[in-house]
């Protein structure tokens, strides 16, 4: 495959950038995304040039770093899946591929396709955890939990933290990533002891760093690769409305 790719390039988040223009030729359809990039930074390298720096790590949909928008979605154009498990055989020889960073506020471009994502740590850190004595492990049916809730529970912990949330929404709301995080302990016993502050502090840690409101035009949930639910969402704001009643 010969492909034309316009890559966003830019130096830092306070200088401006830029789309650069890089032909791509002889690229195996059976390559994934980032191995496309790691033969056009090859040459990059060859030829003396700066190659561009974009995130990565388990190349296997676990880590949520592989943060590119490519085409105008998240993650490219396949459903369920990160850029490292996007593979050429999705797009047609001759195609123009457009790849750009995350766009948010919150998130800051570092290099060319990374950004800074530390925002979600700060909201993870806020309130995402639970206070348990150590010790030995206890006994799996110690505390009985019904099976619906433990599923849910299990639906929005396969958040990995990305971000395609935020570049996806109009607004780069934060909401379903913070409804998951809230979500999966709200709905366990071990978690109900926190839930009060967890939601009001995680909550009001997303507005402080500049994420937008949402308005549940549902682009977050399509373009999420683990397909989290919007009824996290709704959850977490009755979590959020009964902490500020009880208080």
């Amino acid at each position: 495959m010969n492909l034309t790719l316009k890559v966003w390039r830019q130096n830092s988040a306070k200088e401006a950038g830029n789309l650069v223009s890089y032909p791509v030729k002889d690229i195996s359809e059976d390559m994934s995304f980032l191995e496309m990039f790691d033969v056009l930074n090859e040459q990059l390298i060859t030829k003396g040039e700066v190659p561009i720096a974009f995130d990565h790590d388990c190349r296997e949909g676990i880590c949520g770093m592989c943060s590119m928008f490519i085409n105008g979605r998240p993650h490219g154009p396949k459903q369920g899946v990160t850029t490292c498990q996007l593979h050429m055989r999705s797009f047609k020889d001759g195609d123009t591929i457009v790849v750009e960073p995350w766009r948010a506020k919150a998130f800051p471009v570092v290099k060319d396709l990374v950004v800074d994502r530390s925002a979600f740590d700060r909201i993870i850190a806020s309130g995402g955890f639970i206070s348990v004595n150590a010790g030995n492990a206890q006994d799996a049916n110690n505390i009985p939990i019904p099976k619906p809730d433990a599923d849910k529970a299990f639906d929005a912990a396969a958040c990995i933290g990305c971000g395609a949330c935020v570049a996806t929404c109009k607004n780069s709301s934060a909401m379903l990533f913070v409804s998951a995080k809230v979500s999966q302990l709200a709905l366990l016993p071990q978690g109900k002891i926190e839930a009060t502050m967890r939601v009001k502090e995680m909550v009001a840690q997303m507005d402080k760093e500049g994420f937008g409101n949402c308005s549940n035009t549902g682009a977050c949930e399509i373009e999420c690769p683990k397909g989290i639910s919007l009824e996290n969402i709704a959850r977490m704001n009755r979590e959020f409305y009964s902490a500020n009643i009880t208080e």
